[in-house]
């Protein structure tokens, strides 16, 4: 075995799917990147994400105390890239990456139209986990395309989910892996 630096173990739990966080404040609708997220239980249906606390969701959502999550299919891997990387503080990351805020079923904060899935969350929980925080949320609305999800579980090819590996590789089941531009 060789040994791993401590503050790159995390990439030992790679790939994660990546997924789209979306918020909102003062009618301002937000979007990032999340590839730290997790379902927490079944009943109560909760679900977690991770958010460092220097990024701007991070406060919109700890105010709002909600979050939805959009599930983006592969042909939106540009526009995953530029929700990770530019900031929601210096202007409308929707207009500039080039997705379409939608309005959600039981939140201010909207859902990615792009998106194949969506839920929606009402935050019941932080916690603070070193330079992040746990966002516990329940999911009070869950709608997905019918194509793709079959009410348990993903067609994996046809949904092309994208999966993060680490920096900017990402992989796609069946399809391998790549990194944009």
């Amino acid at each position: 075995m060789e040994e791993v630096r401590r503050d790159k173990a995390y990439r030992l739990l790679h790939p994660r799917q990546v997924v789209l966080v979306t918020c909102a404040e003062g009618g301002r609708p937000n979007v990032l990147t999340v590839a730290w997220s997790t379902p927490l239980s079944f009943d109560p249906p909760l679900v977690g994400i991770s958010i460092g606390k220097n990024r701007y969701s991070h406060g919109v959502i700890s105010r709002t105390k909600e979050f939805a999550i959009s599930i983006p299919p592969s042909s939106l891997l540009e526009k995953v890239k530029g929700c990770g990387t530019l900031s929601g503080r210096k202007g409308d990351k929707f207009r500039e990456v080039g997705l379409t805020p939608l309005p959600s079923r039981r939140l201010r904060a909207p859902v990615v139209k792009e998106g194949i899935a969506h839920l929606e969350c009402r935050v019941v929980k932080e916690v603070e986990v070193g330079d992040h925080t746990l966002f516990v949320g329940e999911v009070v609305e869950a709608y997905a395309d019918g194509r793709l999800f079959d009410g348990e579980k993903f067609d994996p090819e046809a949904a092309e989910l994208i999966y993060h590996l680490g920096g900017m590789d990402f992989l796609f089941l069946g399809k391998g892996w790549r990194r944009p531009g």
